[in-house]
């Protein structure tokens, strides 16, 4: 799949979309978090960094929160404050089903005192995407919990949708993409992490694990990471593990493989508590012998198949 110039995101203002007046009008982007100091020069390149010095002022302001919730939390304050570049594409819903799409234009800058004070300036364009426009997979990561969220995986299908503004150019579509070696299980599973969340009560990892939650929101559902988004972030009911749970979607073993074993080093690292572990969980459509020998080496992490059924009922 070709690579984009530039990157997309979904942008919330405000915890449903509050304050997205106040943002469309004064063209800009924001964040919060309670973090009440002017960050100009304290944005390093490597979130890692950020997140190291902000981290305990975050869990300061906010005792009764977790590590998970602190990276979460700073992790999107850093997206927003600086790793949106200039020329990045932003979508942002106004809460009647509409998106509004804008392009930044301006490095971070504090606005003390008003509402999302941690900006980037925005140019806002003269279209709007209506959700129920988007196909399946964008809906579902455009509607994801949280303040920001990448959908660089989108791009094209955004493109699409830009392409309509005057003067645009149709855009180049690439229908390949080389690590996908089952196109029928890749586009089952664009669906499938949908369905596991929605049914995860249902499922066998239900009884020791639970999709982890913050302020009664699902936020383990594509946890953004620098590693990359973590399709499910899930934590024991003692508490004491955390679990990443990949789906292969038609993908070469060794790249799912190598892309868990990414995602749990990050959350070893960065997320868990000293007294937690980490385990990991791939989930595909057919069997996989090279997967099962890649995975005999790791034993925290284990391999599902699941089995998809349906009936008609005659009316």
């Amino acid at each position: 799949m070709s690579k984009p110039s530039k990157s997309y995101y979904r942008v919330m203002l405000g915890r449903q979309s509050a304050y997205a007046a106040e943002c469309l009008a004064g063209d800009f982007i924001g964040a919060d978090f309670d973090i009440e100091q002017d960050l100009s020069g304290q944005l390093p390149e490597a979130w890692r960094q950020f997140n190291a010095a902000f981290i305990p002022v975050f869990l300061a302001g906010h005792p009764d929160k977790s590590k998970i919730a602190a990276g979460l939390a700073c992790g999107a304050l850093w997206t927003v404050s600086k790793g949106i570049r200039p020329g990045d594409v932003v979508l942002s819903p106004d809460g009647t089903g509409v998106y509004h799409v804008g392009v930044v234009e301006g490095e971070y800058y504090y606005a003390p005192g008003q509402v999302l004070p941690h900006r980037r300036k925005v140019k806002w364009l003269p279209l709007t995407i209506a959700r129920a426009a988007m196909s399946e997979a964008l809906r579902n990561s455009t509607g994801s919990i949280g303040t920001v969220s990448t959908i660089t995986e989108y791009h094209q299908e955004i493109e699409q949708f830009l392409a309509a503004l005057p003067g645009q150019a149709a855009p180049n579509i690439v229908a390949t993409d080389p690590v996908v070696e089952d196109p029928v299980a890749f586009a089952m599973e664009k669906h499938l992490e949908d369905f596991l969340v929605k049914n995860w009560a249902q499922t066998e990892l239900a009884q020791t694990f639970k999709i982890y939650e913050e302020d009664g929101e699902l936020v383990g559902q594509q946890y953004s990471t620098d590693a990359g988004p973590i399709d499910i972030l899930a934590i024991s009911k003692d508490g004491k593990r955390l679990l990443v749970v990949e789906l292969k979607r038609g993908r070469v073993s060794d790249v799912v493989v190598g892309q868990i074993l990414r995602y749990m080093g990050y959350v070893k690292e960065q997320i868990a508590e000293p007294n937690q572990t980490v385990e990991g969980v791939i989930i595909a459509l057919d069997d996989d012998q090279k997967l099962r020998w890649a995975l005999a080496a790791v034993p925290n992490i284990s391999f599902y198949r699941y089995q998809v059924s349906f009936k008609l009922i005659k009316h």
